[in-house]
Parts: structure tokens; C-alpha cells; sequence
């Protein structure tokens, strides 16, 4: 009998130390995949870097007298670099082929690489990090990379809330980051029960792919992971960035720009690409695979959140829905400018959204949106070439963004390629052929700033 126990107990014993021999393994595995990161993490932040500086003037030149909803400066100006001896009305005036040909596509409106495409995954601008930590303990930095573009020219931090419900209340948030911690004491007078537990589960972290507790994560301590929020701060945009999940090979996935949820409820294509036809389709994607990579696989490795339509899905839409856009006091119910409260520059403006700029042949109506997909076809411009592990080429349909407070949305184009509204009409004008002439283009955007 005592010979049975002593076996039993070697076997024990051996097990344990196997077990803590694999532990020690996994640990020294983790620690040597920070190691190995962080050595690499100046070299790519000095190649994005380089690349940003290269297409851009990235200096803090705010507007003069216009501001986000919230107070923050707008930055204006073209930002996007010319190629050298060229000017913007020369490439306007020549085709396609010929700015091919030459290779005068301005660098600026290629495709813009993730902060470092070939890792991929969700990266949160400094301040979106510091106040998450700051009121939940939560922490979404990764150790391996830092997002690239400067605070001013992202939105405002945190953004306005309103609702569609209570336009009287104004700003909903009262100038606070909503979190888990502060939500009931904001909306609890404001919303519905349904409404509240949405807002919940929307600010409710869940496992993804670079934030979970797995040792092939990307944040130092195992993490909870990521709420819907962290990127849609405020159900605005915080600029996070990230590369969709839906495109292989790697380096044909496109960065991702986090779109506003402002004006949900009058949307009907969800997700830049997919058209997924509801809110709640989006919702209930976004968990089961865009957080994933699309991999089904390591989702069920890392813990994936499988929501349940009828409630939880159900209720986090209901609340995306009454997201407001903020106010626009210059446009009348009907979306068009009023004559006695816009200037001469924004009435010329308006014109040319509706007339030469054709502007308005995608977003029309009160919204600024037709709620389709179009393709630009923008390779027409350029050869395809590699720029920082992203192959530029052909991006494909796209849909119609709505064009409501897009002052507060920058930067711009679904992979943030364009910094200003200045450059996207400067975009636009060569890629639709519109041949504005710069006292139009100006006009342009000082009608833009009112919606």
C-alpha cells in the first residue's frame, strides 16, 4: 500500500513540475515576444514617420473661426504634397493616363499603410489610452506599436453626444468620456431600460484579437479587451485605426478609418466595403469576426463574445440609433443653406456642391448621402506599387459617407489618407474631372464647414 501512495505522489509531483515547466515556457515565450517587438517598434515607427512627413504638411494650422462641435479647431489647407514642378490646376488638367504615366499621383493620395501593416490590429490614439486607464483601469496600449498621426488633426476628444430623442438636452455626455463607470449617472433620466443596458454592452470590453489574455496578445497584462466604444468614443470617432478583416493577403488590407456613428438611424449600408444592411448586422459582425481578423479559429482561442440577436444585439442598435449628427443652425430642415444666415463664399459653395462639383450626384438629400456603393477606381491614376507592407491598387467600391458634421470627422476617405477637407477637394476635383478653379475650391469648403 505504501509503495501505491509513493508512486502516486512521484506522479503528482512530476505532473506539477511538468506543468510549471510549461508555464515558465509560455511566460519566457510572451516576455521574449515583447522583447523582440519593442526592439523592432522604432524602426517601423520611423518608416511611418518618414512616409507621413513625405506626404504631408502635418504643422497645426488651425481655421480661423471654425470649430468642431465641442470647440476643437478645424485644420485647414491643402496638406497632401505636390510631386515637384507641378501644380494642382496642371494635374487637374491632365488625364488619368497621362498623370500615370508620369508619376504625378500625388504620394498623399495613394492608399495610407497602417501604423505598421504587416502587424495589423487595433491602435488607439494617446489620449483615447490615457483616459480609458484613467477612469477604468482598463489599459489598450499595445507594447508593439503607437499610433502615428498628431492629436490635432484628429477629432474632438471626448466628442458630443446627442440624441435624436432629446435634442434638448444638447450635449448628452457633458463634455465627459462615457465609460462604464459614468453611463448610468449621464442617460439613466435620458434613456430607456432597453437603451441603458445597449449603451452597456457598447462600452463593455470584450477579447479581440491584440487585447485578450492569451500570450500571443499585444497588451502587457492579459486584457479584457475591447468595447465598441474604445473606437467609437462618445458613438463619434476617436480616429483609432485598425485593418479590415475582411481582405487577404495581408498586404491588400485596407487601413481602417473609425467612421462616426452619428446618424445611424438614417443609414442603410453598414461597414465601408461589406453593405451589410443593418445596424445590427454590423453590430453582431463586429464581434463574432472583424475583432477576429475574420478567423473563426483564434476567436475561439482567444474568447470570442457570441451576443444574442434578440436582446443584447437588439438593444446595443436601438441605442446607436439615436445617435445624433450635431447641430448644423446654418441648413434648413430640408438640407440646403438659409439665405439669411450663410455668407456669399458658403452660398457659392452650395451651388457648386449641387452644380459643378458633383458633389451632390452621391451625397444628396438632407443627409448627404445615397446610401450606395461607388467606385472611384482611383488605379487609374497610378501603377500599383508597395508602400510600407500595403499594396496600393484598386480599392474597390465604397459607400457613400454621410457628408452631416463632417468637419468633425477628420482625418478623411475610409484609410485616412486625406487630412483636411481641403484635400479631399483637391482629391475629388482630379479624380471626377471637375476642373474647379481655387476660389471655387474655397468656396467648396466653407460650405462644408456648415453641414
Amino acid at each position: 500500500m505504501l509503495k501505491i501512495h509513493r508512486k502516486r505522489l512521484f506522479v503528482l509531483v512530476t505532473a506539477l513540475f511538468a506543468g510549471a515547466a510549461t508555464i515558465a515556457a509560455d511566460d519566457m515565450d510572451f516576455s521574449q515576444l515583447v522583447q523582440s517587438t519593442q526592439k523592432e517598434k522604432p524602426q517601423f515607427a520611423k518608416r511611418q514617420q518618414d512616409l507621413l512627413a513625405a506626404r504631408y504638411d502635418l504643422s497645426n494650422r488651425p481655421v480661423a473661426g471654425v470649430e468642431m462641435a465641442g470647440g476643437k479647431a478645424v485644420q485647414g489647407g491643402v496638406r497632401v504634397r505636390l510631386p515637384n514642378g507641378v501644380t494642382w490646376d496642371q494635374l487637374a488638367a491632365m488625364s488619368p493616363e497621362e498623370i500615370q504615366a508620369k508619376g504625378l499621383w500625388p504620394a498623399g493620395f495613394y492608399p495610407l499603410p497602417h501604423p505598421h501593416h504587416e502587424a495589423g490590429g487595433m491602435v488607439f490614439p494617446k489620449f483615447a489610452i490615457d483616459e480609458t486607464r484613467r477612469q477604468t483601469g482598463r489599459d489598450i496600449a499595445r507594447f508593439d506599436l503607437d499610433y502615428d498621426l498628431p492629436d490635432h488633426m484628429l477629432p474632438k476628444f471626448p466628442a458630443p453626444i446627442f440624441l435624436t430623442t432629446r435634442p434638448d438636452l444638447g450635449d448628452v455626455s457633458k463634455g465627459q468620456l462615457v465609460t462604464t463607470q459614468n453611463y448610468w449617472m449621464l442617460f439613466k433620466d435620458a434613456l430607456n431600460p432597453k437603451q441603458l443596458d445597449g449603451l452597456r454592452l457598447l462600452l463593455t470590453p470584450f477579447p479581440q484579437q491584440q487585447f485578450n489574455a492569451t500570450d500571443d496578445r499585444r497588451s502587457l497584462a492579459p486584457s479584457l479587451g475591447v468595447a465598441c466604444f474604445d473606437c467609437h468614443a462618445n458613438g463619434h470617432t476617436n480616429a483609432a485605426t485598425h485593418t479590415v478583416g475582411d481582405i487577404r493577403p495581408n498586404e491588400f488590407r485596407h487601413r481602417i478609418d473609425t467612421p462616426s456613428l452619428r446618424g445611424v438611424n438614417i443609414q442603410r449600408l453598414f461597414g465601408s466595403q461589406r453593405a451589410l444592411k443593418t445596424v445590427e448586422d454590423f453590430t453582431e459582425f463586429e464581434q463574432r469576426a472583424a475583432y477576429f481578423d475574420g478567423d473563426p479559429t483564434t476567436a475561439a482561442k482567444k474568447g470570442v463574445n457570441t451576443l444574442n440577436r434578440a436582446d443584447q444585439v437588439h438593444a446595443m442598435a436601438e441605442f446607436q440609433e439615436l445617435l445624433d449628427f450635431p447641430p448644423a443652425p446654418k441648413l434648413t430642415p430640408l438640407g440646403r443653406l438659409d439665405p439669411k444666415k450663410a455668407t456669399a463664399a458658403e452660398l457659392r459653395g452650395e451651388a457648386i456642391f449641387h452644380g459643378k462639383g458633383q458633389c451632390a450626384a452621391c451625397h444628396s438629400g438632407p443627409y448627404f448621402t445615397d446610401n450606395l456603393m461607388h467606385n472611384l477606381r482611383t488605379e487609374r491614376f497610378f501603377k500599383p506599387k508597395m508602400i510600407n507592407g500595403r499594396f496600393a491598387s484598386a480599392d474597390g467600391p465604397i459607400k457613400t459617407f454621410t457628408l452631416r458634421g463632417i468637419k468633425d470627422s477628420p482625418p478623411y476617405l475610409h484609410d485616412d489618407r486625406l487630412m483636411t477637407l481641403d484635400d479631399v477637394v483637391e482629391f475629388f476635383n482630379i479624380v471626377l474631372g471637375t476642373g474647379l478653379t481655387a476660389d471655387e475650391k474655397k468656396d467648396l469648403v466653407a460650405f462644408l464647414y456648415t453641414l
